[in-house]
């Protein structure tokens, strides 16, 4: 009987969602190996856990060392952080389309991907079309399985302070209840849960491509 565990490498490590990823994916029982591809070392072991240093433009000299069962993304930036939509789009869309079309290459079967609700290609708003596009080309690199996830508001304390995102946090906790049926996918979901999500989604069959909104991922 083969009891080998599965192999994940996880891009995006360093972000909110994808701290708890890792440290989710490191204490889960089905995979033995944990590679994360991070710009500076998170200063983090285990026996699971491979770090290796890159980014975009060092990612396909890293090609050799990204194999993997499944891929998770959690890449992303914020407007604040860089007002350059060029690099923005880089990050938000470049990065996570080619960390996705190598790991199929090296043999990943399964691609999780963290995106946004109401993401669309054919926005006219920059943020949600650029998440509706990473979303498409992704789903175009063909792997066995795609899966999306669409948080609305990402809840939660983080390490860096936001205020005007604190505030909106505060708001969410108490509308969240007024989002109910086909709105009810805007409801705000802490990073925790999308993280907790993305693991449980792995476990089970899936189709293709399926799409995880608010109750979707509340209920894995």
């Amino acid at each position: 009987m083969d009891t080998q565990g599965k192999k994940a490498i996880l891009f995006g490590a360093s972000g909110f969602v994808g701290s708890y990823l890792l440290e989710g994916l490191l204490n889960d029982p089905d995979y033995d190996q944990v590679t994360i591809v991070v710009r500076k070392s998170l200063n983090k072991t285990h026996p699971k856990l491979k770090t290796l240093i890159g980014d975009y433009h060092s990612l396909p000299s890293l090609k050799g060392e990204i194999v993997a069962d499944e891929v998770f993304i959690a890449l992303g930036t914020t407007k604040k952080n860089t007002p350059d939509q060029k690099i923005y789009y880089q990050v938000d869309h470049d990065y996570p389309v080619l960390a996705a079309q190598i790991a199929r290459e090296k043999g990943a079967k399964s691609v999780f991907l963290v995106s946004s609700v109401g993401a669309d290609a054919d926005s006219s708003v920059f943020y949600i079309r650029t998440k509706g596009e990473t979303e498409r080309d992704i789903i175009a690199q063909n792997l066995a399985h795609t899966h999306i996830f669409r948080p609305s508001m990402i809840m939660g304390s983080r390490k860096e302070s936001r205020p005007l995102e604190i505030f909106f946090i505060k708001l969410f906790t108490f509308i969240n209840p007024v989002f109910v049926g086909r709105v009810q996918k805007y409801r705000g979901i802490e990073g925790k849960d999308i993280a907790k999500a993305m693991i449980a989604a792995a476990k089970k069959p899936a189709a293709k491509v399926k799409i995880y909104e608010w109750k979707e991922m509340m209920e894995l």
